[in-house]
């Protein structure tokens, strides 16, 4: 008999999980709670419970080429970094090309999931939904992936701000604002600056009197346009990346500040943190240095108390007449429909083999998907993670011993521990191309390079020094997609397409004669000036040359 799988949320994860369960041959039956698919992405004007929620301008941080599903890449037209309204397109175009949508129920929302009572023989689970009109029903699943993701419950640490209660202006989640014309003429101030709070401070300025932004720490930023305007992640590659390995921690992060200083020095623009460049996610934000140096935006310390309608930030200075506050103090994650044995999140931590697999389960039959944080797009992180777990399910894969799953999440938390700084945001980071290798490795299609470097060398030297594009993943292995090499070959093609909109003739340098002919000249004359002492010039040409550089031009 077909396994049937419980697909738990109709996002960009849920979307992969349905499409690699049809792929290994597997039923999956996604479960959705709202009205439509394409989770975080789905702009609405009010947010729902236990749902994520954006506003409305926002863009993707990540590349074109660099979220797309492995084996669709977006169309050549799309821009490089996408309105959320362009990534529900593309999430439609993917479910409509490999028909996803038959097996999702929208309006259903999942009650709870609990083991079966023979589970350490069957790996079965009890599944219990409720649509819209509360009609409830129970199933029976072998496997259950969870892709609910971990933007939906926000953290709003209001016992950290005295006097919070007192405040009379409007204080809201960053998950609460869609636009900013409310606030025209106000003065404001945005609490945190990950990306949200970065993008929606630079928003704010540009209608508020006044935008304050507070943060503890302050960030290091950098900026969606890389070298010679292509998009920052995809100078991110293999060869880069075995530089962060070889290089001193400390090294790599010099060389990163450097660069990110020689654009606006961070300590001028009060936002330099005491930590390392890589000792926090960064902020990516094209704009804010611009609405600082215009003074739209002002950076403030950590507030420390309210009072009325006054901010005092901790160091001692008062904003007075704040209208409004936005806590873009990030989110908390937990999976209520689970029995706290199963799996559970404390403080963001969860305990996960490779952050999919719960170590101790009899069966390895319940995978969270997408639940990390890279530094780059987690659609093909989850993609991945769920060509591994469909595998797993189908028992082609076999999970190690549990003391080594254990040990494996112990060393991941350490690592984490050692590296960045104690924050909730990040208990579940990862490297984009070091875990989409790891997982690869155990799943059997990570890229061989240096038999492409033998066999097909033009291909081989892409993957090497190209960008670290999710098609590298389909070359070889379960699930190899023919146009896989094609796809790398056109990506740069895809990259440009979108931004020639004119015709555009660069101008043909012509070659001047006017230097060569004045040097000329000047040395002609010295010579003749000096022609008695030529003997002495070829034996010491330095004094004439002396000479000659006061009649030249100052460099």
């Amino acid at each position: 008999m077909t396994r049937r799988v419980a697909v738990i949320g109709g996002g960009s994860s849920g979307l992969a999980c349905i499409k690699c369960c049809l792929d290994e041959g597997l039923e999956p039956v996604c479960f959705e709670s709202s009205d439509d698919i394409g989770g975080l992405w789905r702009f609405k004007e009010n947010p729902e419970p236990d749902r994520a929620s954006i506003y409305y301008s926002v863009i993707i941080n990540t590349s074109k080429e660099m979220m797309c599903f492995s084996d669709f890449p977006i169309p050549a037209h799309f821009p490089n970094y996408m309105h959320n309204t362009l990534i529900m397109d593309y999430f439609r175009m993917y479910a409509d090309r490999f028909q996803l949508t038959k097996h999702i129920r929208l309006n259903t929302k999942v009650l709870q999931v609990k083991q079966r009572s023979d589970f350490s023989r069957s790996g079965q689970w009890d599944v219990e939904t409720e649509n819209k009109d509360g009609k409830k029903e129970k199933h029976i699943f072998d496997a259950v992936m969870i892709c609910i993701g971990h933007h939906c419950q926000p953290n709003m640490p209001l016992h950290d701000f005295p006097g919070i209660d007192t405040f009379n202006g409007k204080y809201f989640h960053s998950r609460d604002y869609k636009t900013p014309e409310e606030w025209r003429n106000k003065k404001a101030v945005v609490l945190g600056i990950g990306n949200s709070g970065g993008d929606i401070a630079v928003e704010l300025s540009r209608v508020t009197k006044q935008l304050y932004l507070s943060t503890r720490r302050g960030a290091w930023i950098l900026n969606r346009v890389g070298d010679n305007g292509l998009p920052l992640d995809l100078g991110f590659n293999r060869v880069l990346n075995s530089v962060q390995t070889i290089l001193p921690f400390g090294v790599y992060c010099g060389l990163g500040e450097r660069m990110l200083n020689q654009r606006f020095n961070h300590a001028l623009y009060n936002l330099k943190p005491k930590h390392r460049l890589f000792n926090q996610h960064p902020t990516l934000n094209d704009e804010l240095p611009n609405r600082i140096l215009s003074g739209t935006v002002q950076v403030k310390p950590n507030i420390s108390r309210f009072q009325g309608s006054s901010v005092e930030f901790d160091d001692g200075s008062v904003v007075e007449d704040v209208d409004l506050v936005v806590f873009a103090t990030g989110y908390r994650f937990s999976f209520p429909f689970l029995a706290s044995h199963v799996t559970s999140a404390c403080e963001n931590k969860a305990s996960l083999y490779k952050y999919v697999f719960p170590p101790e389960l009899d069966r390895p039959t319940l995978a969270i998907i997408g639940l990390v944080q890279p530094l780059g797009a987690i659609m093909p992180i989850s993609e991945m993670q769920a060509r591994w777990a469909t595998r797993v399910f189908k028992g082609c894969i076999k999970l190690p011993p549990v003391a080594t799953m254990l040990k494996d999440v112990q060393c991941k938390q350490e690592t984490m521990a050692k590296r960045y700084v104690t924050s909730q945001r990040h208990t579940i980071q990862v490297d984009y191309i070091s875990y989409m290798d790891e997982i690869a490795e155990l799943v059997g299609v990570q890229p061989k390079i240096l038999r492409l470097l033998l066999t097909d060398p033009r291909l081989g030297l892409n993957v090497m020094f190209g960008p670290s594009t999710p098609y590298q993943y389909r070359l070889r292995g379960p699930g190899k997609w023919a146009g896989a090499r094609q796809a790398i070959f056109t990506q740069w093609e895809r990259v440009a397409q979108p931004l020639q909109t004119r015709p555009c003739d660069e101008p043909q340098t012509k070659r001047s004669f006017m230097w060569p002919l004045i040097l000329s000249a000047a040395v002609g004359l010295a010579a003749y000036v000096n022609r008695n002492n030529l003997p002495a010039f070829l034996q010491d040409p330095t004094a004439l040359l002396d000479k000659i550089k006061v009649y030249l031009p100052a460099q």
